[in-house]
């Protein structure tokens, strides 16, 4: 059920043109749906601001097709992400709305209006190579509602780029900071900005960088404060939480 039904329901109930009895059992499916491969929860939107994101890979085409038609009929806002240009357009043959960001591999159907973007998540990073994940995070940021500004290619073996842009980091509330190799670049904007810090480990680089372990390690290890650590090349769960931090600015205590 989509937010806006839910409250024209709830609505009906206290002007009394629904009965308790009929709302409970519209209510009945709002934890789960049962696919049997899949237990898809549609309450999530009303309990964490976000729907639940569809994971494709190891997902035959069959059960992300069932998926997403299940999901048009209560979701305003369906992602899928680690998304190849052939699933794509699988799932555009399901819904036209279907969109698809080539950089961040993530599909995006919207069925919703879109509200005012607030904040600024800064998302950066240190290479060219590293802008999939970057795009991921940033585009997941942008769908809950920030204002998101892109700083691509501006790691450490050239510091003077990074430094060339100080002003966008002190205005963003927070940034997401992506970095493969060694992954200093989190390490340095942490040791001169105020506001949160998401560093994003890729498994961009040589033999010694082990899949993205070495720059994970590297950015653990960090002594800068303010610095916190996803997962490698996890743009999706850096941009969430960027997207939950600014949503936290807007709030006045």
């Amino acid at each position: 059920m989509k937010q806006s039904e839910l409250e024209k329901l709830l609505a009906g109930v206290a002007d009394g043109k629904t009965s308790v009895a009929d709302a409970l059992v519209t209510l009945k499916g709002l934890p789960f749906v049962d696919l049997g491969f899949a237990k898809l929860d549609n309450h999530r939107t009303l309990r964490c601001g976000f729907p639940e994101v569809i994971y494709t890979p190891g997902k035959t085409i069959k059960q992300l097709r069932q998926i997403v038609k299940e999901r048009l009929s209560d979701s305003e806002l369906i992602v899928l992400t680690k998304a190849s240009p052939e699933i794509y357009e699988e799932i555009k043959s399901v819904s036209k709305r279907a969109e698809y960001n080539d950089d961040a591999q993530v599909i995006v159907i919207r069925q919703g209006q879109s509200k005012e973007k607030t904040g600024l998540v800064l998302v950066v990073s240190a290479g060219t190579t590293d802008i999939p994940v970057a795009e991921e995070a940033a585009l997941v940021a942008e769908l809950m509602d920030a204002s998101v500004k892109r700083i691509f290619d501006i790691g450490v073996a050239g510091v003077h780029r990074t430094f060339a842009f100080l002003d966008d980091f002190k205005k963003a509330r927070v940034i997401v900071a992506v970095a493969g190799m060694e992954g200093a670049l989190p390490s340095l904007i942490g040791g001169i900005v105020s506001c949160p810090v998401i560093a994003v480990p890729t498994s961009i680089g040589y033999g010694t960088s082990y899949g993205g372990i070495a720059a994970l390690l590297g950015m653990l290890n960090t002594c800068a404060p303010g610095v916190s650590v996803v997962n490698i090349d996890n743009g999706f769960g850096a941009g969430y939480i960027a997207g939950v931090i600014n949503k936290m600015g807007n709030t006045k205590t």
